[in-house]
């Protein structure tokens, strides 16, 4: 057969299109020709073609996550996962549940949880996950990955004593009494993840399978994501999603390169922008601070409900600088996670220090941009940058986010409808595994910031940020497919571009709750049917 033609589907947020076109036709993954069911049959009349009835049902350009980790979301699909616990007891109780089960000397591993969701917000510490075990050394990760919970076990395990340093970048809790009460933030979850058994290839192997095929069930296309910290090496990376796509799994990456591996890129000869439609080498990605929630997310002034800390940087301005010159030195755009106004201010003078002019055609990323302030948004508009936004953040994050910064700092606070005012391009994203993938619950954060199926605050969270629907869906599309410089391909509905398309079953058009009960009928990708429902 030589293609495809889709029929019978409602082209929605494609206003370009006629308003009559129901169809399309598709040869080599290329969409061909778009119009009405009735002409394209006549036009394909004696062609030997597959032809599949979209029976009515709304027809998006193929969605993509502009920033995840596929291999982290996979993994926690197995893991003890604490998203939906909103009491220290309930997740004492998963914890110990686990526990029962688990073989003695093995680590009991979790992730998500979240204080601010407790009453009073204080987690389990130290002793009293010592009170669940003493078999297992416990490791459980916060939903911002920047903040972590050790048992004495684990912290025996990693050598970490009540007397050890806390390292450059990071930090080990203590009460008043200087002893260790179990947190753990930044860098100092090196010791614990070091001495954690390494997962083996077909582990990390299946844990990519299962994020791409949940990806996929829930309308996305493709994903950007950054997996080195997982997977080890360049060449682990490259091999398994080169045996997934050749075993038939229909997924498309953007792979930001952790700038750790940037000697492992060079010696691959692999610069940004290289690769082929399913796979493309994107930025180097690198951290400046950590999150609001644990307070290592760096800020110019302190915290409002911590006055003693403006957080915390992960490197030097003298670090940021050297590892940007190597990046540009390799052809590689910069990937930065920046949350605090601090780390802002230190991402956007490295990128001004190292123009990307003439290195590569990506853009820097400006990752999350949480907390701003006029200079800075204005400074952002003067760089060849795209913000990775994570709407999703509006649900989880308020309205504690405003007491840790204070009113002061509230008018640029995930301020995504100035960003995009501003001209700055913007790329939405979920960052899972630290929020759910599920791009319907983005694109609702960005339009009502607030959290499903609560109707209060009415008007939302600082309502003057919130997007429209087409704002919104223009991030998962076009801002996605700009943020790899991929927008000739890819991120909207038009003759020679990819055929991607995410398929609903109802009009989001005109109430932004239906969101929430949106199903995915079918995921085309390069026009093939990657899931169908």
């Amino acid at each position: 057969m030589s293609g495809t033609l889709f029929t019978h589907g409602k082209f929605a947020f494609s206003s370009h299109l006629p308003a009559e076109a129901d169809a399309v036709y598709i040869e080599n993954g290329i969409i061909s020709a778009i119009g009405t069911t009735q002409e394209l049959s006549l036009q394909l009349s004696g062609k030997d073609y597959r032809q599949v009835d979209w029976d009515g049902a709304y027809v998006l350009p193929g969605l993509v996550d502009s920033h995840m980790h596929l291999s982290m979301h996979g993994m926690k699909l197995s893991m003890l996962d604490f998203s939906d616990v909103t009491s220290k007891e309930d997740m004492i109780q998963l914890i110990r549940q686990r526990a029962e089960v688990t073989p003695v000397g093995e680590w009991i591993v979790g992730l998500n949880w979240n204080e601010n969701n407790f009453d009073p917000p204080i987690p389990p510490l130290r002793t009293e996950l010592d009170e669940i075990t003493t078999n297992h050394p416990i490791y459980l990760t916060r939903t911002c990955f920047h903040a972590f919970l050790g048992n004495s076990v684990a912290f025996a395990k990693a050598g970490v004593t009540s007397s050890s340093p806390d390292p450059e970048a990071g930090s080990f809790g203590r009460d008043e009494a200087g002893e260790l009460n179990g947190w753990i933030y930044e860098e100092a979850s090196a010791a614990f993840t070091a001495v954690q058994p390494e997962p083996d290839y077909t582990t990390k192997k299946e844990a990519i399978r299962r994020a791409c095929q949940d990806a996929l069930r829930l309308g996305l296309t493709a994903s950007h994501t950054e997996d080195l910290r997982f997977l080890g090496s360049i060449e682990t990376m490259l091999q398994i999603y080169r045996e997934l796509h050749a075993e038939g799994l229909q997924f498309r990456t953007h792979q930001l390169i952790f700038y750790t591996h940037l000697q492992e890129a060079q010696a691959l000869g692999l610069r940004a922008g290289d690769g082929d439609e399913w796979l493309r080498i994107g930025a180097a990605k690198l951290f400046s601070d950590g999150a609001i929630g644990g307070r290592t997310a760096l800020l110019q002034q302190p915290y409002s409900d911590a006055p003693h800390t403006r957080g915390m940087a992960i490197h030097t301005t003298a670090q940021l600088n050297e590892i940007t010159s190597y990046a540009r030195s390799l052809g590689y755009p910069i990937a930065v996670h920046a949350i605090g106004d601090g780390a802002a201010d230190l991402t956007l003078l490295t990128m001004e220090a190292h123009p990307l002019q003439g290195i590569s055609h990506l853009p820097d990323r400006f990752i999350h941009a949480q907390v701003l302030d006029q200079q800075l948004l204005e400074r952002m508009t003067h760089l060849p940058l795209i913000a990775d936004i994570q709407p999703r953040f509006v649900a989880s994050d308020f309205p504690w986010v405003m007491e840790r910064v204070g009113a002061e700092r509230t008018d640029y606070l995930y301020a995504w409808k100035k960003l995009i005012d501003a001209g700055v391009i913007c790329a939405g994203g979920s960052d899972a595994p630290i929020e759910p993938l599920d791009p319907m619950l983005g694109i609702h954060a960005a339009v009502t910031r607030r959290r499903p199926y609560v109707t209060e605050p009415a008007e939302g969270y600082l309502p003057q940020e919130r997007l429209s629907i087409a704002e919104a869906i223009h991030l998962f599309t076009v801002g996605s497919a700009q943020a790899a410089g991929e927008e000739q391909e890819r991120g909207s509905i038009h003759v020679g571009k990819a055929a991607d398309f995410t398929v609903i079953d109802r009009d989001i058009t005109t109430d932004s709750e239906s969101l929430l009960q949106t199903a995915v009928r079918m995921t085309v990708v390069n026009g093939q049917i990657a899931y169908q429902a």
